[in-house]
């Protein structure tokens, strides 16, 4: 598994000429890195006297972002599963009619497939940046720039994310199911412009 390569490990595959892990899973990796700074804000917060009103606030939203964490880091390993599957499909016989049409339906799955997995990582990674949008109300000033890192990273799992959406939509013949993921990567990317811009202007008045 990606996931359990040290860094270094992880960073050569990386820079290798294998097609995968690509820029899908770097993106989801970028949402789980938004989500364990986000925590960290967290945990250094609660441990704040000045914010003890707002301990059980926070431990609320430690809790959902960890699992946010967690989700975003296994579509690290779901993003890469999801290109080999398209490359398997492409693989398959095509010898005769039957087999081009079965060839064929494979690959629109898989090409589906594709989108929705970099679509969850956007929508996770949405969720985390809207987390650290909360923590601006209540968190500990000396991780100003650890929230903000934080927001920046979500903001590159959504980014990233989307661009293998597009790429993979090119690809597929079914235009109800295209502009449905359109319609929802629009709405994804006006959220995200919005939540970023409040996270940095509270960052920014903390510095």
């Amino acid at each position: 598994m990606l996931t359990s390569h040290s860094v270094k490990e992880f960073l050569e595959i990386l820079a290798s000429k294998q097609p995968a892990p690509g820029g899908g899973s770097i993106s989801a990796l970028s949402g789980a890195l938004a989500a364990g700074l986000v925590a960290m804000v967290c945990r250094f917060s609660i441990s704040s006297k000045k914010l003890t009103d707002h301990k059980e606030k926070i431990e609320n939203i430690l809790f959902d972002v960890q699992i946010l964490k967690e989700h975003l880091t296994n579509l690290i390993e779901e993003d890469t599963e999801a290109f080999n599957q398209v490359m398997a499909a492409f693989k398959l016989p095509k010898d005769d009619e039957a087999q081009k049409t079965h060839r064929s339906q494979e690959i629109q799955t898989a090409y589906k497939k594709a989108v929705d997995i970099p679509l969850l990582v956007a929508s996770k990674s949405l969720e985390v940046l809207k987390l650290a949008n909360t923590m601006t109300n209540h968190f500990n000033i000396n991780t100003a720039s650890d929230l903000g890192v934080g927001a920046h990273c979500a903001d590159t799992g959504i980014k990233g994310a989307l661009l293998n959406v597009d790429i993979n939509l090119l690809s597929i013949k079914d235009q109800s199911f295209v502009e449905r993921i359109k319609l929802q990567k629009t709405e994804i990317i006006q959220a995200t412009d919005q939540e970023l811009e409040i996270v940095n202007q509270v960052v920014q008045s903390n510095i």
